[in-house]
C-alpha cells in the first residue's frame, strides 16, 4: 500500500524535540516558536502554519547568546 494517499497536504511541525521557552524571548529554543503557537499548532490554517514558518528564521536572533569573560 502506498504511504501517499496518508500525507497531510499542510506544513508540518517545526519541533525540534527540544521544548524549552527563553525565558526573556520568551519563544522555544528549539523551534522558535511561542508558547502559544506550539498549543495551537494542530488547531491553526495551513495558511497560518505557513506564515509562522516563514517567521522563524528571523527570531532564531533574539536567542544569540552573549557570554561573559572570565
Amino acid at each position: 500500500m502506498s504511504r501517499s494517499k496518508w500525507k497531510r497536504r499542510e506544513p508540518d511541525s517545526p519541533c525540534q524535540q527540544i521544548c524549552l521557552i527563553h525565558s526573556k524571548a520568551k519563544i522555544c529554543i528549539g523551534c522558535h516558536r511561542t508558547a502559544e503557537e506550539v498549543r495551537s499548532w494542530a488547531r491553526f490554517s495551513p495558511e497560518k502554519r505557513q506564515r509562522i514558518l516563514g517567521e522563524l528564521p528571523d527570531r532564531a536572533g533574539l536567542l544569540k547568546v552573549r557570554r561573559r569573560r572570565r
